[in-house]
């Protein structure tokens, strides 16, 4: 029979043992509210994204497309690049995507019942593409003027059409294109292919192709400056993953990537 004693002992110990339960509990839930590491919620949601973006985006939205995949697995991004008025055209209609960015406001401002609240990501400006070496010995824009010269502009309706006419008519030079191209890729690929002696591109353009075309600048005073606005659709079926890439491109891993390429801060 035990004795009162053993008794008190026992119950102390049994008491003693649930406090320090107690007490290993308390601190696993303090350890757990300390813990900072991201939870899954903090994470943009995993989808498959359509972004529509302007042409000439597509080296440096191929880029930056990786490197989004790649700090947020799960998540895949198919991009389909055309002039901005075609991406128009195709939002108009109801392509299925989640994203738009244009290479003007102009044309995004005209899908404001399409899209959400555009934020400008980037801004960048024309030069003149010319063969590499520069054999034509095009100095500046007034020398587009001369009838020898073979001319590709983009076409009036697309971005960098309008940006083209826009100089050239401030300088009063007038051009006569043997072509006008349906965007500025297009008009960068004449150039290479020696169908053109000279184009109107963006910067990022000539760059792009550094190793196949030399680029003539423009002075600031005679250039125009393109803005690229970046919006989610009203009709993506991932509204959340879209806004966060959305919100992404101005942060600076996607920035760095843009100025990279050329682009001009927004």
């Amino acid at each position: 029979m035990f004795s009162a004693r053993s008794l008190r002992r026992a119950s102390a110990a049994v008491l003693t043992t649930a406090l320090l339960a107690s007490l290993a509990a308390c601190g696993d839930a303090d350890d757990s509210a300390r813990d900072d590491s991201p939870k899954s919620s903090d994470r943009p949601p995993s989808a498959r994204l359509t972004v529509l973006a302007a042409s000439s985006l597509t080296d440096a939205f191929e880029t930056a497309g990786a490197a989004y995949e790649k700090a947020n697995p799960g998540t895949e991004i198919t991009f389909s690049f055309a002039g901005s008025q075609e991406l128009a055209a195709q939002v108009g209609q109801g392509a299925p995507a989640d994203a738009l960015v244009t290479a003007d406001t102009t044309t995004m401002d005209g899908l404001k019942a399409d899209t959400g609240t555009p934020t400008v990501i980037a801004g960048n400006r024309l030069v003149i593409a010319v063969a590499e070496g520069n054999p034509e010995k095009i100095d500046e824009l007034g020398d587009l003027a001369d009838a020898q010269l073979k001319v590709v502009l983009a076409a009036p309706e697309v971005p960098a059409g309008r940006y083209s006419e826009q100089i050239l008519d401030a300088q009063k030079i007038e051009v006569k294109p043997v072509s006008q191209e349906p965007n500025v890729r297009a008009v960068l690929s004449k150039v290479e292919l020696g169908e053109a002696d000279a184009g109107l591109v963006y910067r990022t353009d000539a760059a792009a192709a550094a190793d196949k075309v030399d680029a003539v600048a423009i002075p600031d005073s005679q250039n125009a400056v393109a803005r690229y606005p970046a919006a989610t659709l009203k009709t993506s079926r991932n509204p959340e993953a879209a806004a966060a890439f959305v919100s992404w491109l101005s942060g600076p891993q996607a920035q760095k990537i843009l100025k990279d390429a050329g682009f001009q801060q927004p």
